[in-house]
C-alpha cells in the first residue's frame, strides 16, 4: 500500500516536495521552456473589432488606431477653437457675485488677489451684453420722456442705432483698452497680464448697469451727479487696483491717470449720447 502511494505524481500540488528529476529529464524540460520563451509573442486583441469598409478585423494594442491625430493643445490653431476658452467661463455664481460686489467698493484695491486663482471672461461678456441692452433700451426711453415733456404731440420713433452704438462702444472699450494697457506696460518693462486686465475692466463696467435706471429722472442736474459718481467709482476701482498690481514696478502715475481719465470719459459719453 505504501508503494502505491509513493508512485503518485505530487509535484504539481501546492506545498508538496518536488520530485527528483534526472539529468536527461531536466535537459528536455529546459529545452521545452526555451522553445516556449523564444516563440512568437502573443498580441492582445481589442474587442469588438472595427466595423466598416476599411475594417481590418481585430486590432492589437501595439498597432495604432486609424483616424486623425489629435492636435496638441499648444498649437496655434487652438486660438480658433471655442473649447480652448471654456476654462475662462468655468466660474460659480457665488464667485461672480463676490467679484461684482468688489467692483462696487472701489477703494479696497484687492480685486487682483480675488481673481488670481481663476480670472474669468464670463463677467466681461455678461456685463457688457447687459450694459448694451440697458443703454439701448433706457436710452430710447429717456429720449421718449424728453420729447413728450417738450412736445407731447410730436411723434416718437425707436432708434435702433442705439443698439449698434452701445455694442460698438462697450465691447470696443472693454476689449481694446486692456489690450492697449497690456502692450504699453510690457513696453515699459512692467508686468502685465492680458486676461486679468480684461477681467478688471469688464467688472469695472458693472456699476453703470444699475446707474442707468435713475438716469431716467428728467432732472438734468441730478443726472450729472449720478453719472459722475458712477464714473468716479469705476475710475477709482480701475486705478487703485492697477496701483496695487504694479506697486513693485517703476513710477506709473501717468498710466494710472490715463486709466482714471478713460473711465471718466466713458461715463460722460454715456450721459451725453444716451441720456441727453
Amino acid at each position: 500500500m505504501d508503494e502505491s502511494f509513493s508512485n503518485l505524481q505530487t509535484s504539481h500540488l501546492l506545498g508538496s516536495v518536488p520530485a527528483v528529476i534526472s539529468d536527461e529529464d531536466k535537459k528536455s524540460t529546459n529545452v521545452h521552456i526555451a522553445s516556449v520563451n523564444e516563440g512568437p509573442s502573443a498580441n492582445m486583441q481589442i474587442f469588438p473589432p472595427h466595423q466598416g469598409n476599411n475594417s481590418k478585423g481585430y486590432q492589437t494594442l501595439e498597432s495604432p488606431t486609424e483616424g486623425p491625430e489629435q492636435q496638441p493643445s499648444n498649437n496655434w490653431k487652438g486660438y480658433f477653437n471655442v473649447y480652448s476658452y471654456a476654462q475662462y467661463f468655468n466660474v460659480d455664481t457665488d464667485v461672480v457675485l463676490n467679484r461684482l460686489m468688489s467692483s462696487l467698493y472701489p477703494t479696497s484695491g484687492d480685486f487682483f488677489s480675488k481673481i488670481d486663482a481663476n480670472p474669468d471672461l464670463y463677467g466681461l461678456v455678461w456685463i457688457c451684453t447687459t450694459l448694451v441692452f440697458v443703454l439701448s433700451s433706457l436710452g430710447n426711453c429717456a429720449t421718449y420722456l424728453v420729447k413728450k415733456r417738450t412736445n407731447s404731440e410730436a411723434p416718437w420713433v425707436f432708434d435702433v442705432n442705439y443698439i449698434n452704438l452701445a455694442a460698438s462702444l462697450i465691447y470696443g472699450y472693454a476689449i481694446i483698452v486692456p489690450v492697449a494697457f497690456y502692450f504699453s506696460l510690457r513696453y515699459m518693462g512692467s508686468r502685465a497680464d492680458l486676461l486679468r486686465f480684461w477681467c478688471l475692466w469688464g467688472y469695472s463696467l458693472f456699476v453703470f448697469v444699475p446707474t442707468t435706471l435713475p438716469l431716467l429722472i428728467p432732472v438734468e442736474f441730478l443726472r450729472w451727479v449720478i453719472i459722475l459718481l458712477a464714473g468716479g467709482g469705476s475710475s477709482c476701482f480701475v486705478a487703485l487696483n492697477l496701483r496695487s498690481y504694479l506697486e513693485a514696478s517703476n513710477d506709473l502715475t501717468v498710466v494710472l491717470a490715463v486709466a482714471f481719465g478713460l473711465q471718466m470719459v466713458l461715463s460722460i459719453f454715456i450721459k451725453v449720447w444716451f441720456f441727453p
